[in-house]
């Protein structure tokens, strides 16, 4: 099976207590199609500019991503620069929309309904037209934030109609609907539609429910984080990924999902950018997954 992400690709200027970086690769589609691509095939979509370096380019189709999705358009590609006074808090001090501002894709002619698809974090206005498009059969997906919800409610909510699983975290679920109670969030979410609900804590966790599974499960435990950019989008990527490759999705699944996500988004905080994610090798991957579950176990 085969999973569909479009999002943004986008040259971030980030700078923590640990250092600053400018233009290295992010986006919603980079981390979220990086992670996934550790377990399914990934067709990405999305649009950069002409100045969009090549060596990214190469590391995308090294990890196996068809860009054949990814337009190039005259012009300069996606920029937003950040600090992070707190890790657990992006201030934004630019945004530069350039080529991706009233971005409608063309969708690659193979790319069919068959597969599964991940509306990752972009305007709601787009996704939904993105859906319309490619009318999936598979697994559909969909990220959010609080400038969607603050903005285009409406069709944001019109949207959850058609959405599998829902992802946003937990400040963005109370905005959403209103409820101070995750719990009562979720139930609100559910109400407008969407049939699983991920709400995502940061470095306190994940919280999952569905009709039939509510579940919680810790971030891993780490001794430094250099960067939180991403980390959204990292878990998004790394769960949907899993399940994309499964035949069947049951309680077990959805679990292991979330864990496979959580582990992803712990070594996309530990460096800068989406090309340190891509250099994480599946070795690395198993060894953490055996890890977190001796930390989380809690009987011998």
């Amino acid at each position: 099976m085969s999973l569909s992400i479009i999002g943004s690709v986008a040259l971030d200027t980030v700078e923590t207590p640990y250092g600053k970086k400018k233009d290295i690769l992010g986006g919603s589609a980079i981390y979220s199609s990086v992670s996934a691509s550790f377990f399914t095939a990934v067709n990405l979509i999305s649009v950069v500019g002409n100045d969009f370096p090549e060596k990214y380019t190469r590391m995308l189709d090294k990890k196996g991503i068809d860009i054949r999705g990814l337009e190039v358009k005259k012009g300069k590609t996606f920029r937003w620069e950040a600090r992070y006074r707190d890790l657990n808090c992006a201030e934004t001090l630019n945004t530069h929309l350039n080529v991706f501002e009233g971005f409608r894709p063309k969708i690659p002619p193979h790319i069919t309904p068959k597969g599964d698809l991940l509306l990752a974090n972009i305007d709601p206005e787009l996704q939904e037209c993105i859906f319309k498009r490619i009318r999936p059969k598979g697994l559909v997906s969909c990220d959010t934030m609080n400038l969607w919800i603050t903005q285009k409610k409406k069709v944001l909510e019109k949207l959850l109609k058609k959405v599998d699983l829902f992802l946003l975290n937990d400040a963005e679920a109370c905005q959403l609907s209103g409820e101070n109670n995750l719990f009562e969030a979720a139930r609100y979410i559910a109400d407008k539609g969407a049939k699983m609900i991920v709400i995502k804590k940061g470095e306190h966790g994940v919280l999952f429910f569905s009709p039939d599974l509510k579940f919680i499960l810790p971030a891993y435990l780490l001794e430094k984080v250099k960067d939180p950019t991403g980390a959204g989008d990292t878990f998004a990527g790394g769960m949907v990924g899993y399940l994309a490759e499964q035949k069947k999705i049951n309680d077990r699944i959805l679990r292991e999902a979330m864990v496979y996500g959580t582990i992803l988004a712990s070594f996309a905080v530990e460096n800068f950018g989406g090309e340190s994610l891509a250099k994480v090798d599946s070795k690395a991957i198993t060894k953490r997954r055996g890890d977190f579950e001796k930390l989380t176990r809690f009987y011998k």
